[in-house]
């Protein structure tokens, strides 16, 4: 259970003091929950943190609770959310798992391919040869030179000009990644469709429906050994581990790099997921509605939403709730 919810704990009682006493001062919380001002004002600074209370008269030090119902909404929408993502990658990746395992040795869809230098090629074949689309889920480890990286950067642009539709799932650490992090933003705003998962499952590369590469991590290999998958059920799985992932994932922009959400816009994501209208959110946080509009929109351009639910549960996937 949350704190804020468990009454023991100093972020509970604060927090159900301010649901029954609204706008109430620190002093005032003090003496009710028989806490310290000082334990208050921790137990406070940790609850505003993630928008759970707000700051209702900073002249008074006064605070009050967001809607409870709102509040706990959003968390169970998000957890549920987390559930199916890990249920529906998971049910994919233990059929991965037996068809690899059953059908190795005698598979005609399967060829391996040991080596970086033949790894790099093939990948750069699956790059040129490529018709409609191609599909990747980007993490490390890479296995490229500087030079490498450089020619597969400028391989992807140059068939994406050409009309090749590249999704690409990207770790969320690559944002913080000063190498990775600029070409992403290159490529996406060179028109490639990206999104975002804090932890992908594997390393795979998706050629239309034919072809796909996936690297086999593991110490004992003396050198990188790949999977070069042909139509086939291990290959219908792979695209399905794929196309589970990219609907769960959180839509990336170029907006996306270097956002810093203020505490207001946490206020409003937070708002705008329990289902409070523009109206509400303005009278709420003393703003007015074509402000609220005007940032509401921003953010849900800068998450990739379509609506403002969405919005909140993928600001609270990415930590920003």
């Amino acid at each position: 259970m949350p704190d804020f919810l468990d009454p023991a704990t100093d972020c509970g009682a604060v927090y159900h003091d301010l649901v029954a006493h609204p706008g109430a001062p620190v002093a005032e919380i003090a003496v009710r929950t028989g806490r310290r001002e000082h334990t208050v004002r921790t137990a406070l600074g940790e609850l505003a943190a993630q928008d759970l209370v707000v700051a209702a008269d900073p002249a008074a030090d006064a605070w009050d609770a967001h809607p409870p119902t709102g509040v706990v909404e959003a968390l169970l929408q998000r957890d549920l959310l987390r559930h199916a993502v890990a249920r529906q990658a998971g049910a994919d990746l233990e059929r991965l798992y037996r068809l690899a395992r059953s059908d190795a040795g005698h598979y005609d869809g399967l060829e391996i391919v040991e080596g970086r230098e033949r790894f790099l090629a093939a990948v750069k074949h699956l790059h040129r040869s490529g018709r409609h689309q191609v599909r990747i889920i980007d993490m490390p480890p890479y296995y490229g030179s500087a030079a490498d990286n450089v020619e597969l950067e400028a391989l992807q642009t140059g068939r994406m000009a050409e009309g090749v539709t590249y999704r690409t799932l990207y770790y969320e650490a690559a944002f913080d990644d000063p190498i990775a992090a600029p070409v992403m933003a290159r490529e996406i705003e060179a028109g490639e469709q990206a999104r975002i998962l804090a932890n992908p499952p594997l390393k795979l590369l998706i050629r239309d429906d034919d072809l796909a590469i996936v690297p086999l991590p593991g110490e004992s290999y003396p050198d990188l050994v790949a999977l070069l998958v042909r139509p086939s059920r291990l290959f219908d799985v792979l695209a399905g581990v794929f196309e589970s992932l990219w609907r769960f994932a959180i839509p990336a922009s170029v907006d996306r790099f270097g956002t810093q959400l203020d505490a207001r816009d946490r206020q409003i994501l937070t708002l705008m997921a329990s289902g409070a209208t523009d109206e509400a959110i303005a009278r709420r946080l003393g703003l007015g509605r074509r402000t609220v509009v005007r940032r509401v929109s921003v953010l849900q351009r800068t998450l990739g939403a379509t609506t403002r639910f969405q919005a909140g549960v993928q600001a609270a996937r990415l930590g920003w709730l």
